[in-house]
């Protein structure tokens, strides 16, 4: 049976995954009207990644017994007003998801649920390389995006990433 604490944060989080999955088709969204359809590939790639992620948590929880409230998806409100203010707010989102996985991860070592630890250290590692990417991406724009052939180019990789679910055993 799972601490109260940590079954409510891990229930949390199933819905804070789900608010990612619409935050990056939010990302997608604007990216498809600026006729960047790499961009938009990339976000909707990321969001089909959140939803798998809520899904992960979501069976974690019931796999241990407990029940899983669902609730409102709140809308996303970033302003979307240039590409740099898009890829900065992935970055932004990556680091509080991250600081929302350290979270649950401190809750479950203050009361040694040894299991939750062990199913969070995916989450962990997807978490570092989801800062990785969203900085690579900052990074990648600052070089190329205001020349109109590299950011065709850009965009042109970013069109070819492909979705791959998790791995990871329950």
């Amino acid at each position: 049976m799972l601490n109260a604490n940590v079954k409510d944060l891990l229930n949390q989080q199933v819905n804070k995954e789900f608010y990612s999955a619409y935050l990056y088709l939010d990302f997608s969204n604007y990216f498809e009207t600026r006729g960047l359809d790499g961009f938009a590939n990339w976000y909707k790639i990321q969001a089909q990644e959140e939803r798998d992620h809520a899904m992960l948590f979501y069976q974690y929880l019931h796999n241990n017994n407990e029940s899983v409230t669902l609730d409102a998806i709140a809308k996303p409100d970033k302003v979307l007003d240039s590409d740099m203010t898009v890829l900065k707010a992935g970055l932004e989102h990556e680091e509080y998801v991250t600081s929302l996985i350290n979270g649950i991860y401190a809750a479950a070592y203050e009361v040694k649920d040894f299991r939750t630890m062990q199913f969070l250290d995916w989450f962990v590692k997807e978490q570092g390389e989801e800062e990785t990417n969203a900085n690579d991406l900052i990074s990648k724009m600052e070089l190329f995006g205001s020349d109109p052939k590299s950011l065709y180019m850009l965009n042109s990789e970013l069109a070819g990433r492909t979705y791959s679910a998790p791995s990871l055993v329950l």
